[in-house]
């Protein structure tokens, strides 16, 4: 035990924590690996056998236990590989990472070799499996190569694979067969390396130089165990912002860790990102990638999955990837891409496998990313990130000036660079070799690191007069001194650098100016995000306990101050979980230290902010170039040329003599005893990293009685991170059909809850936001949001429908069930209607009292409608489109439960564990469904703006004095948000029609009229129908009044304003309930409304004629305080019941004598036409001639208004002219200068008792005050409303 307690003294500052050997146990032998997919048919050599961890040093680390299940999975995804000498055994490389259920990460580095199998047990099973399969399989006796698909086909990328031999120049025996007598026989051996950091360039290197040891023709300088010791426990992690040298068997080995200000480390190589898959394609990959879709790499090798991965994660900084993470997929794990969740995964390709064959559970969120084609599949209808061809042209150039093509799947074209040859190097340095050893040799000597035998040299060296003056001698004449070459590197270039470590300069400086890139881009987006973090919590623990129910950022106010063409990624943005993360982070950082991410972002922002001090250029969306390119690069190579620490070299072990005997070609048995236990802490190093941890374990002691108990407190924490995610990583290590049953639990309970949060989100926000309109709050809400929460809900409902199916038709699970379904449906149908018994499922909408036929409604008729639409050409598209339908209906949760009422449907299609077949759970989910049928969304009328929809119009007359008939021609023309339907006649007698016209968008108004032929030419229409024949939403325009001449206002047309019908109250109330109408509040509700105070018999206040009118104008503020997207029908708002006509109709009602004098109503538009009479002829006699002049362009206004009305082809009565001209005074800014003209008119004494609102000078004063605040705003009106004026 001690020595595991001294191995993991200083675990968190060593560079690697374990060093892995895996590969077949020979006393086991030879096990089929099952959970790969074993294929009989296949030959011995090409079938997939159970790899074992060999050994392990050490036992175990403290703070990273070790995972022997996931590491020898990851190690050999596929298992062992059988190889024959006819077949390619180049050695491969690979990486992968382990991520913990706390999110934190565990990198590997893998070298697989070829190993000659000595065991006669193996030879002889392999032998007879082969005559097995030859003797069940003769035809498959000579294939064509063993080589090509060979399971370690799962190391060889494409291009390794095209090297093996031919099938000619093998022989038969060989190929893809094995003969014991005539074959050596090859098993493949894994060397891994498990650091807590993607160190990968430098353990490339060691594992390589290791491999080499055991494969050269002369045993290693110093056992292996030395080697392994030395990387194990005495190298160091770089402290950051510096570079360490350490060294391997051969040559050093240099690494860097970047600084606290700079991006953090990311050694995987985007200069081979980007050429797999084009500049292009990776943006949008990175761009799915932050809206956390569901992201699947394909490619026949395992590194090329790994550095695209690790690639496009480095990418997100500031934030960080929060689901599934698994870059490496192994076959015994397929059954993770069933997973209802966001994640990325990378896939090994079979070779010769084609993409179409690829069965994958869900596809409809999916972006399939074929790295080896160098192309990319991306889901439908989703946001671009913004200045997409301007970043696109930023990288670009920096590829090219590294050489390498922004085209995906491009040759790297020549690079310009500085660096010289090798060859020149020798010739114009030659004693540079031998100096660049001595000085390292010196370096190592005054740091205490130089093991006994190098010692040795250099004092003799630096103390033999001969040999220096030899040195001398060589460095005049020009030979090279090659004596130190066991010491020194080989092939060394420029300043005594190799061209490995050329290119990794290369690399590192290329990797770290595209991120600075996609950095730049962030810190502009977000360089404001601090004033819209809500800090609500007086401290952590509170914090922390309340997560759920508190709002931590100002989404709102965030996107009304960005950009336009920001927004509809930005909104998507927002709502992913690690915009969340990044966001929880920021908050916690007053109560604790900051993530190191969000540390280095706030310090860029505030960088930014000196320079810039907020300047509008931030609110821009004008494309701003990272300027900070080439000092990022100069800190990189400044710390690779001039290294700041160099680790203690290898040296010799106190080991057993005769132990790990050297034997070419064959890694040999490590002593494990040296190798368990670490250094005594005699080292300056070792001692600097104890004192630390003592210092901090102190701070810890100290502050734990402060805060929360750290156990209670670290829960919370992980509450906290997890809220709103399912599963975080899957678990590699126990695949037992528990654990995997338990998984698919966690995903079903995921799933469950992401659904309440979403439909609670959905309903908080929509109902915040007619809270508003009903006079409470502020809006937290925008049109833009609230498409984004749906297209968020209509993914969630994908993914609930795609976990667990059998088998996978189509790309939308959920347009495949529906069809099922359909077809189901259909054939009852038929049957029903060759029984005489009819019983139909569909319920239909009652709505005779409204006077409209019922509409019949049901899940087939929804989809009909649906298939119907030629501009939907996607299974996806259909499936999102009928949800849309359905919510704008309110009636998703009732059709889902219709859907999965046919449970023997369900059970064919769906796998026992899936989500539509745990009862409990899929009732929780119907009823969260339903609670958002209690508000009104349009989210299908909204979006589908092109298409063409039927609608119904019916005339209701009021049935008294046999006026329900007339013998005119009545004729329709109904308007709405997005255009109007033209004119409609209608059938005489028959008052009712349907049309089909382009959609509409919510109905607004309808002009109603006839043309007054006939005996029978008046007409008294109690209100118009018109009803959405799709979505159902019926509006009611009431009218109340008579069309004819000579009667009422004489009109033969009325402008009816709409509201949208309340559903009948005997329907059921989940389908039912809804929000009161958006054009009412409550406290005009309460009052009575305009309608009721302008009705006979009831004279309202002068307070509340004022209070209506202050009610309509404030309405009509409100209107252009929205955004202009989310403003609706200002006509409503106009002319509506509770709208500024009515308004100032009361206003003008008021004190009017307005008795019949001989049988004939007097109406306002009378008043104003003898005031209009008045002027004109007082302006003919000369009595304008000495007004001023403002007051008498005035007066022409206001006459050639009303003479225009008045002159209009249009029959629209004496009411619908005085609504006409205030509504143009209302557009032109005229209202209030027309005011004080009607006053002084003496008209106005004929017409008005005195007690008259219009006669109180006070009065009149504060409603053109009241009105004068309409002329901030630019009011335009409906082409209904002012059809055929001429102004």
């Amino acid at each position: 035990m001690s020595g595991t307690n001294a191995a993991s003294g200083a675990a968190p500052c060593r560079f690697a924590h374990y060093f892995v050997i895996c590969g077949i146990d020979t006393e086991t032998g030879l096990e089929p690996d099952e959970l790969a997919g074993e294929n009989f048919e296949q030959s011995p050599l090409k079938r997939t056998f159970k790899s074992k961890v060999l050994a392990h040093y050490p036992e175990n680390v403290e703070w990273n236990p070790f995972d022997q299940d996931a590491v020898n999975m990851l190690c050999m995804p596929k298992g062992l590989s059988f190889r024959t000498q006819a077949d390619s055994r180049e050695p491969q490389f690979h990486s992968f990472l382990i991520t913990r259920e706390d999110g934190s990460r565990t990198y590997g580095f893998v070298h697989t070799f070829y190993e000659e199998v000595t065991s006669p047990q193996i030879c002889s099973a392999m032998q007879t499996l082969y005559q097995m399969h030859q003797a069940e399989n003769p035809s498959s006796a000579t294939p064509s190569s063993s080589s090509s698909s060979s399971s370690m086909d799962s190391l060889a990328s494409s291009l390794d694979e095209a090297d093996s031999p031919s099938s000619s120049s093998c022989r038969p025996a060989a190929c893809g067969g094995y003969d014991a007598s005539r074959d050596t026989l090859y098993v493949s051996k894994a060397l891994c390396l498990i650091t807590p950091m993607p160190f990968m360039h430098a353990c490339r290197r060691f594992l390589s130089q290791v491999h080499r040891a055991v494969t050269a023709s002369l045993p290693p300088p110093l056992p292996l165990e030395s080697y392994v010791h030395n990387i194990l426990y005495e190298v160091p992690l770089p402290p950051p912002g510096r570079s360490l040298k350490f060294h391997g068997v051969y040559e050093p080995i240099v690494c860097q860790r970047p600084g606290p200000g700079e991006l953090p480390l990311a050694d995987f190589p985007l200069g081979q990102t980007f050429p797999l898959l084009g500049v292009e394609n990776l943006v949008q990959l990175f761009n799915c990638t932050l809206l956390e879709m569901q992201i699947l790499l394909y490619s026949q090798d395992y590194q090329r999955l790994m550095t695209v991965a690790e690639g496009i994660t480095t990418l997100l900084f500031p934030f960080q990837w929060q689901h599934v993470y698994v870059p490496i997929l192994p076959a015994s794990l397929l059954h993770f891409l069933d997973a209802p969740v966001p994640y990325l995964m990378g896939l090994q390709s079979k070779e010769g496998t084609d993409r179409s064959k690829l069965e994958l559970p869900q596809e409809a969120n999916l972006c399939f990313v074929d790295i080896d084609n160098h192309c990319i599949e991306l889901p439908e209808d989703f946001p671009q990130f913004p200045n997409k061809p301007e970043l696109i042209q930023e990288l670009s150039e920096v590829l090219l000036r590294y050489g390498i093509s922004p085209v995906g799947g491009a040759p790297p074209t020549s690079v310009p660079t500085s660096t010289t040859t090798l060859g020149s190097v020798s010739t114009r340095h030659p004693g540079l070799k031998s100096q660049q050893a001595m000085r390292e040799l010196e370096d190592d000597g005054r740091n205490g690191n130089l093991g006994g035998e190098q010692l040795a040299v250099l004092e003799l060296l630096q103390g033999n007069a001969t040999l220096e003056r030899l040195q001398a001698l060589a460095k005049r004449t020009g030979v090279r001194v090659e004596a130190l070459r066991g010491v020194g590197g080989e092939g060394e270039a420029q300043g005594g650098r190799t061209a490995v470590d050329e290119e990794e300069l290369r690399n590192a400086k290329l990797n770290v100016q595209l991120r600075e890139v996609f950095a730049s881009r962030f810190t502009m987006m977000f360089a404001d995000y601090e004033a819209f973090v809500i800090q609500s919590a007086p401290d952590l623990e509170s914090w922390l306990t309340n997560r759920e129910q508190m709002h931590n950022f100002d989404k709102a106010s965030f996107l009304s101050d960005q950009p336009e063409p920001y927004l509809p990624f930005l909104s998507h943005f927002i709502e992913t979980q690690m915009f969340a993360t990044f966001i929880d982070n920021k908050i916690m950082s007053q109560w604790e230290e900051k993530e190191p991410l969000l540390r280095v972002f706030d310090g860029r922002i505030d960088k930014a902010r000196l320079y810039n001090v907020r300047a509008p250029s931030l609110r821009s969306s004008n494309y701003q170039r990272c300027t900070i390119l080439k000092e990022s690069a100069q800190a990189i190579e400044q710390r690779l040329l001039k290294i700041d620490h160099t680790a203690i070299h290898p040296h010799l072990l106190d080991m057993k003599i005769g132990q790990g005997k050297y034997e070419q070609g064959f890694f040999p048995k490590l002593q494990s005893d040296v190798l368990s236990v670490g250094p005594t802490n005699n080292n300056r190093w070792s001692n600097r990293t104890a004192t630390a941890q003592r210092r901090k374990d102190r701070h810890r002691q100290q502050t734990e009685h402060l805060t929360l108990d750290n156990d209670l407190k670290e829960k919370y924490m992980q509450e906290a991170r997890s809220l709103g995610k399912n599963l975080r990583q899957p678990k590699l290590s126990d695949l037992s059909p528990s654990v995997i049953a338990q998984t698919n639990w966690k995903f079903v309970e995921g799933l469950l809850k992401e659904c309440r949060m979403k439909t609670k989100r959905m309903l908080v926000e929509k109902m915040g936001r007619e809270a508003v309109e009903l006079g409470h709050g502020e809006a937290n809400i925008t049109g833009l949001e609230e498409n984004t929460l749906i297209a968020s809900l209509c993914d969630l409902l994908e993914r609930i429908w795609s976990h667990g199916l059998q088998v996978k038709q189509g790309k939308s699970a959920l347009w495949s069930h529906l069809l099922h379904y359909q077809a189901r449906e259909e054939t009852l149908e038929q049957q029903q209607a060759e029984s005489p018994v009819s019983n139909g499922p569909e319920r239909r909408k009652s709505e005779s009292s409204l006077g409209m036929p019922s509409l019949r409604e049901s899940v087939i008729q929804d989809m009909r409608h649906i298939q119907s639409m030629g501009e939907i050409k996607t299974d996806v598209g259909r499936a999102r489109a009928w949800i849309r339908l359905s919510l704008e209906k309110k009636l998703l949760s009732q059709h889902l439960k219709r859907l999965l009422s046919r449970q023997s449907l369900t059970k064919k299609l769906y796998k026992r564990y899936a989500f539509l077949r745990c009862e409990e759970e899929k009732e929780q989910f119907l009823f969260h469904l339903l609670s958002l049928n209690t508000v009104d969304y349009f989210c299908f009328t909204s979006v589908f703006t092109t298409i063409m929809i039927p609608y119904r119009a019916v005339i209701i007359p009021i049935k008294k004095l046999s006026n329900a008939m007339t013998t005119s021609n009545p004729w329709v023309c109904v308007s709405g948000e997005l255009g109007d339907s033209g004119v409609r006649q209608i059938t005489k007698n028959v008052l009712e029609m349907t049309f089909d016209c382009q959609n509409l968008g919510k109905l607004t108004t309808v002009q109603l009229g006839h043309d007054n032929s006939g005996l029978l030419a008046k007409w008294l229409v109690d209100c118009v129908m018109v009803r959405n024949e799709i979505t159902g939403h019926t509006y009611k325009f009431p009218c109340g009044r008579w069309l004819g001449k000579g009667v009422d206002d004489g009109s033969l047309e009325r402008v009816l304003i709409g509201e949208l019908a309340s559903p009948n109250a005997d329907e059921d109330c989940g389908r039912g309930c809804r929000t009161p109408d958006m054009q009412h509040s409550p406290g005009q509700t309460r009052r009575a409304s305009i309608t009721l105070m302008g009705g006979r018999g009831y004279k309202p206040t002068s307070a509340q004629i004022q209070e209506a009118i202050g009610e309509a104008v404030n309405s009509i503020c409100k209107h252009f305080h929205k955004p202009e997207k989310e403003r609706g029908s200002l006509t409503i708002l106009l002319c509506g019941e509770v709208g500024l006509v009515g308004a100032l109709e009361l206003f003008f009602h008021n004190g009017f004598k307005s008795a019949r004098l001989f049988q004939k109503t007097v109406f306002v538009w009378d008043f104003v036409e003898k005031a209009v009479a008045y002027m004109e002829s007082a302006d003919q006699m000369g009595d304008m001639q000495e007004t001023a002049e403002p007051l008498g362009l005035t007066c022409v206004s206001l006459c050639h208004y009303v003479s225009a009305i008045n002159s209009s082809p249009r029959n629209i009565g004496k009411d619908g002219k005085f609504q006409l001209l205030v509504c143009l005074g209302a557009r032109d800014r005229l209202l209030i200068q027309w005011l004080p003209l009607l006053v002084e008119c003496p008209v106005i004494q004929r017409m008005y008792e005195e007690s008259a609102l219009l006669r109180d000078r006070t009065t009149v004063n504060d409603l053109i005050a009241v009105l004068q605040t309409l002329h901030d705003f630019p009011i335009t009106l409906e082409a209904s409303l002012v059809k055929g004026i001429d102004l």
